[in-house]
């Protein structure tokens, strides 16, 4: 016998017994205030949410952050807000490593841990989510959820498709607990939370 063979029959010879699942019905955290709570945890990673009441205040308030007037190349695919380059004339990703700023749409946030749900549903490149100088995320103030138990309801996975949960700008620590913002991707990320704002015709 190899002992390939003697490890694998050990291991037959050793199978737990069956567990059965916890249950999922259970009473998940909830929040008096979930868009606070969202805003308070997102924050606490390093990123920002901002509270608009309509389209015109999202203008407004993106008008007011620098890194947005200041950007060279922006992309837009949020209604209303224009950039000055076209994601779905760009044929390489890699063509999207010296963008300034992006403002894109969020499926829903989550206020347990201040994530964003995105999926490339209407992007073409979906590394400019990840490639961006700076970022903005844009989700209705009716899809904030509590808690990653509602948020996984609201998935499906019926047919293979792009999808992340983005909670803050990247960072990375090394052992000494040095905290940097921006090592590997966007430096900075903002969530503007208002209703009844669409995806950009395309």
């Amino acid at each position: 016998m190899t002992s390939k063979q003697t490890i694998l029959s050990a291991i037959r010879r050793h199978q737990l017994p069956e567990s059965p699942l916890p249950s999922l019905d259970q009473a998940w955290i909830q929040f008096n205030d979930a868009r606070a709570q969202f805003a308070s945890v997102l924050e606490s990673v390093g990123g920002r949410a901002v509270m608009v009441a309509d389209q015109t205040a999202l203008n407004s308030e993106l008008s007011a952050i620098s890194e947005w007037r200041d950007a060279k190349k922006t992309i837009s695919l949020v209604e209303g807000i224009q950039g000055n380059t076209d994601l779905a004339q760009v044929d390489d990703p890699h063509a999207t490593e010296d963008i300034d700023f992006a403002i894109l749409p969020g499926q829903f946030a989550v206020a347990e841990n201040g994530a964003v749900w995105i999926s490339d549903d209407g992007v073409r490149q979906r590394a400019i989510y990840f490639i961006a100088q700076h970022l903005a995320l844009v989700v209705s103030s009716n899809d904030v959820v509590p808690n990653m138990h509602e948020a996984y309801r609201r998935l499906s996975f019926d047919s293979p498709r792009f999808g992340a949960f983005i909670s803050g700008p990247s960072k990375t620590a090394d052992i000494e607990q040095s905290l940097v913002i921006g090592a590997h991707g966007p430096r900075s990320m903002t969530v503007f939370v208002v209703g009844g704002v669409r995806l950009a015709q395309r």
